[in-house]
């Protein structure tokens, strides 16, 4: 199997690491009599060969070996090369490299080793080009198959198939519907539903949430017969310990996840189905559709209220996994965690342990189960805020999550105004620390925190403190001269914003803000932007420049920030809406503060009340995109809903 590899000249090659010397000892590994040897061989190849998915020229080379291996009879983890390869398959040049082997998939489907045979099916999808046969080949396994877990791995290649040719896929899906009918266990019959709703949604069947939900019970109903004839002892060893951290049922994960996302955008049935999921008598499952609740509420826009308050249910669970998993959930949903608010509150009500979470390294934070009751903005959770801001350990993101409160959390402000008192100017550690205490003190319109404000003025939190004394405007007079004395530093262009807001002179800041609209790279830009649309006719002055600006292709941020100051100063309505328009649609990120300046211009933006009707109207959020997801896309997304509702009366 390994022949001619010593004449391949692998020193000219290189991998993730550098020379690619090392590679043949890294494929000798593989057939290696030792586990461990195997193991780390396999752990190499992935490491520096096939390096975060990355194919270099070694990889090419391994490829014919690596078939090679994979076609010794005797040689233990073969299926674990057949995943390599299909791995490699998947980058760059691999696809053609594995495609010109993958006759050798056909071979291996059906082979004695069980693991060989489920990794080799969605192989022999992928690369082998020749439909027909390959159907036959899936065909002829499916009727002589008996492992539940190649079964499984048939299944799911036969909706690979499906979706991959869409002129043979009738056959395929015909195979699949035939196995949600037949006598199988429940998980290959869940497993037939999801790959069927994913490649033929028209062919699934008029009760599939009942009966997803009935395959489910059977199936959790005979793992608790087989986990209790099998139950090992309770042991306090390294391997019971891992052996309880393992995710309770990756395997029910797995098929129930399959079919959340075959239904995608119909939230009636996905949300029908969490329910039943949530309502099982097994922990795990209830475990698992907590976890996978998280991207149908990311994602959608839909009465989540009922699965929502079940999640509530579970923080009551004796299970610690099925607990946390549960708080986790919640404290990203903000104020649609509401429906769970009072589990929350019991839970924090009976274990201040949790209040604060102490980490090995670095600060303490605010702890999970308190977060998520404040984020839903239940007052019943100031007094226990105060709590924590009396004690010994306060943590440092406090004030910040205090926001959510809003005016709720008024009886808070002496407390954060001394937390705020007791940080030392010049540590390295009070920016980070006075940030969010300014913030939740702005929120809280306390403008009696200007004292200890105008003290972090002498070390680094400077522009922290600056955002804040404008924030109280002019209850914040006190602040003028040191405000002024900014105006010739590094912080001119906040400093100037804040003096606007304070004393509302614009011969003292308008020269300082028109300075800073004349450099387009400045990292300042959009705070000056912003700072003379809040002063309206009186930086009439500011006018070209904003002009200029809303004229800057590629940027749409900046013709979004230039237009909504151009209205505000000369109610430039003509000019403005196409700008408007234009950045809402090209960065849906921009949307919520295109609504907010819609909202001020009435009747003006009437011409954009398309965009607004849309918006309501549409059922996925603004913030859901393939590049993954921000902790705050809900109520980011949320807000926006609540703007577009403001705005449509005014149209």
């Amino acid at each position: 199997m390994f022949t001619g590899i010593d004449e391949v000249d692998w020193a000219s090659m290189r991998h993730a690491y550098g020379s690619a010397e090392d590679v043949p000892a890294l494929l000798r590994g593989l057939a290696s009599a030792d586990p461990a040897e195997r193991e780390t061989a396999l752990d190499g190849l992935y490491g520096a060969v096939h390096h975060q998915g990355d194919v270099y020229d070694s990889t090419l080379a391994c490829v014919p070996f690596l078939f090679a291996l994979a076609e010794c009879p005797d040689l233990p983890d073969r299926g674990a090369v057949v995943e390599l390869l299909v791995s490699i398959g998947g980058e760059g040049q691999g696809p053609s490299a594995v495609r010109d082997g993958a006759e050798v998939f056909a071979r291996l489907a059906g082979d004695p080793d069980p693991g060989v045979r489920r990794t080799a099916l969605g192989a022999l999808v992928r690369f082998l080009d020749r439909p027909a046969r390959v159907l036959d080949l899936l065909r002829e396994r499916i009727t002589v198959e008996r492992d539940d877990r190649v079964l499984c791995a048939l299944i799911e290649s036969l909706g690979l198939y499906a979706r991959r040719n869409p002129s043979h896929a009738d056959a395929a899906v015909d195979l699949l519907a035939a196995q949600t009918a037949l006598p199988y266990e429940p998980e290959l019959r869940l497993a037939a539903l999801g790959q069927l709703a994913g490649c033929a949604p028209d062919r699934m069947p008029a009760d599939l949430v009942p009966t997803a939900v009935r395959l489910l019970r059977e199936r959790s109903e005979r793992r608790s017969r087989r986990a209790a004839l099998s139950a090992r002892p309770h042991t306090d060893t390294l391997v019971g310990r891992l052996r309880r951290l393992r995710p309770s049922d990756e395997e029910g994960s797995q098929l129930l996840r399959t079919l959340h996302n075959a239904l995608d955008g119909r939230t009636g049935d996905r949300i029908a189905l969490l329910v039943g999921q949530l309502s099982s008598p097994d922990w795990a499952d209830r475990c698992n559709a907590v976890w996978m609740s998280g991207g149908l509420f990311r994602t959608w826009r839909a009465d989540f209220s009922e699965p929502v308050a079940l999640i509530g249910t579970q923080l009551d669970a004796p299970e610690d996994r099925l607990r946390d998993a549960a708080v986790a959930a919640l404290k990203q949903l903000f104020g649609l965690a509401a429906p769970a608010a009072d589990g929350l509150h019991r839970l924090v009500t009976a274990r201040p342990e949790l209040w604060v979470r102490q980490w090995e390294r670095g600060a303490p934070t605010l702890g999970d189960p308190l977060r998520a009751l404040v984020r839903c903005g239940d007052p019943r959770a100031v007094p226990v805020l105060g709590e924590v801001l009396a004690g010994t350990v306060v943590p440092d993101d406090v004030g910040q999550e205090i926001t959510w409160l809003g005016a709720a959390a008024a009886p808070l402000a002496p407390a954060l105004r001394r937390r705020l008192g007791s940080l030392t100017p010049d540590d390295p550690g009070t920016p980070g620390r006075a940030a969010p205490l300014l913030r939740a003190l702005t929120v809280l319109r306390d403008a009696e925190a200007v004292p200890e404000a105008l003290r972090l003025l002498e070390g680094g939190a400077v522009e922290y403190a600056v955002a804040a004394l404008g924030a109280w405007g002019s209850a914040a007079r006190e602040a003028v001269p040191a405000l002024s004395r900014l105006l010739d530093t590094e912080f001119a262009v906040p400093a100037a914003a804040a003096l606007w807001s304070v004393e509302r002179d614009a011969s003292a800041v308008l020269p300082v803000l028109l300075e800073e609209l004349r450099h387009f790279d400045s990292r300042r830009w959009g705070t000056a932007a912003e700072a003379v649309g809040r002063m309206g006719p009186a930086a009439r002055a500011a006018l070209p420049e904003l002009r200029r600006a809303a004229r800057t292709p590629g940027q749409a941020e900046r013709r979004a920030t230039a237009a909504c100051a151009l209205w505000r100063i000369d109610g430039e309505a003509e000019s403005v809406i196409p700008v408007l328009r234009s950045a809402w649609t090209e960065k849906p990120q921009l949307r919520r503060a295109i609504a907010a300046c819609l909202h001020a211009m009435g009747p003006a933006g009437a011409p954009l009340g398309d965009l607004v009707t849309a918006e309501l109207a549409a059922r996925r959020r603004h913030t859901a995109h393939c590049e993954g997801y921000g902790s705050h896309d809900i109520p980011h997304d949320e807000e926006l809903l609540r703007l577009c509702r403001e705005v449509l009366p005014a149209h």
